[in-house]
């Protein structure tokens, strides 16, 4: 069953109101096995939503439009479905009353254009609403099945799970076409989005079910595997299975599966082996600290972060050597590699980390770019400065400096550092 799911309010082309619903909607229709194959924002211009709901008949089975079904003059919805339907809106005796008991039991008054509301085409079936005046309506014409609903999130998720998924269930099973649709997510660090998809291009090449599907997310590249099946226990065993093909291929690159955070791994780690960490940054501004913070129980292996900003800070608190930042400057290999020796010194931490660089947007010289950072790591036997040119605004630079630390400390957590050299 192809879906299409059309979000009606000039609010959300305007960026006023993100589209969330269409979102909410698709993640509930997967375990239907229901393929979403087009999403579309269409303001509230009924010749336009005309246009687009035509176009939605020709080629998706089912058709979910959100928003739209106010008491005023703009919403629009149930009357453009009706008038391309050739449906007549009739009045819905039992939503009606309900209106009526709505303003009788919060005591105020109800306008005539309230019974709009109590309008539904020929042959809709009212979905209930306990959250609000617009009813949902349910529509089965020309062999689509047409579902409108209410804008508010807060209305309409509801309305779906309890009321449309169970709609939707029925009708796949009459047609013997019940399926489950699911998804696993890879995450990767340490592999551009090319070299990864070269190193499976046989996987990728030869996909069927589950699908796999590259994208680039930042400093990392996630695969996201889609399986069909006929069961849950059926999918899972699909997606099992061609995550395990994946990870023998890629190995160490891939650190967890789907909203699995690259400081969890990282932290997963330090609990397995017992280890402390102390933190000295200076361009990040604790943003690697807070990562680390957002983990429960992070206390097991968090002794301190420090932001030593200042090169006052880096001398007195960390014991930097102030000839070295004459010399050299705050942005330099030797610095980082003190900021580390001095926080895990100072904090008696088995493992310091020492970050340094230049954020901009201002600061940079040719000798010392934007983005340029030096990020050390110091443990027992084990002294290594790594530099970076990043690129980007203030905040990337300092999420990509935050990222290259933590994929640093997974590697000499496993032993395996040799590979970010």
């Amino acid at each position: 069953m192809r879906c299409e799911i059309i979000a009606v309010g000039t609010e959300l082309l305007l960026g006023q109101i993100t589209n969330t619903n269409a979102r909410d909607i698709a993640r509930e229709l997967s375990s239907l096995g229901i393929g979403v194959y087009y999403q579309t924002v269409v303001g509230d211009n009924e010749k336009r939503l005309m246009e687009v709901f035509n176009e939605a008949l020709k080629r998706a089975d089912l058709i979910i439009l959100t928003g739209g079904l106010g008491p005023t003059d703009d919403d629009l919805t149930r009357e453009t479905v009706a008038g391309v339907l050739e449906l007549p809106l009739e009045k819905n005796e039992i939503w009606e009353q309900k209106l009526r008991e709505f303003f009788s039991r919060f005591k105020r008054p109800m306008s005539a254009i309230n019974l709009r509301q109590a309008m539904v085409p020929r042959g809709g079936k009212i979905l209930l609403n306990d959250r609000g005046t617009a009813p949902g309506i349910f529509l089965e014409e020309r062999d689509k099945v047409i579902i409108l609903l209410p804008g508010p999130p807060r209305e309409l998720l509801p309305m779906f799970k309890e009321q449309v998924i169970p709609l939707l269930r029925e009708k796949l099973r009459e047609k013997e076409n019940l399926a489950v649709l699911q998804s696993k997510v890879l995450r990767i660090i340490g592999l551009g989005e090319s070299a990864m998809a070269e190193m499976i291009s046989s996987l990728l090449e030869n996909q069927s079910n589950p699908t796999i599907a590259p994208l680039a997310k930042g400093a990392e590249v996630h695969l996201r595997l889609t399986a069909r099946g006929s069961s849950g226990a059926e999918t899972e065993s699909l997606l099992a299975s061609k995550a395990e093909e994946i990870k023998k291929v890629l190995g160490d690159y891939i650190y967890g599966e789907d909203e699995e955070e690259l400081e969890f791994a990282v932290a997963r780690l330090l609990w397995e082996q017992g280890k402390t960490i102390a933190l000295a940054e200076s361009c990040s501004g604790g943003l690697l600290c807070h990562r680390l913070t957002n983990i429960p129980d992070s206390s097991r292996y968090l002794l301190a972060g420090l932001v030593t900003y200042s090169n006052e800070a880096k001398i007195n608190i960390l014991g930097v050597d102030p000839a070295v930042i004459a010399v050299k400057g705050a942005v330099s290999a030797k610095v980082a590699e003190m900021m580390a020796a001095g926080v895990r010194r100072l904090c008696r931490a088995d493992i310091g980390v020492g970050i340094t660089g230049v954020a901009g947007p201002g600061g940079g010289t040719p000798q010392k770019p934007v983005g340029l950072t030096y990020i050390a790591l110091e443990a027992e036997n084990l002294k290594l400065v790594q530099r970076y040119e990043y690129w980007g605004s203030r905040l990337d630079i300092k999420e990509r400096a935050s990222q290259a630390a933590l994929h640093l400390l997974r590697l000499y957590l496993l032993k395996k550092l040799k590979k970010a050299e």
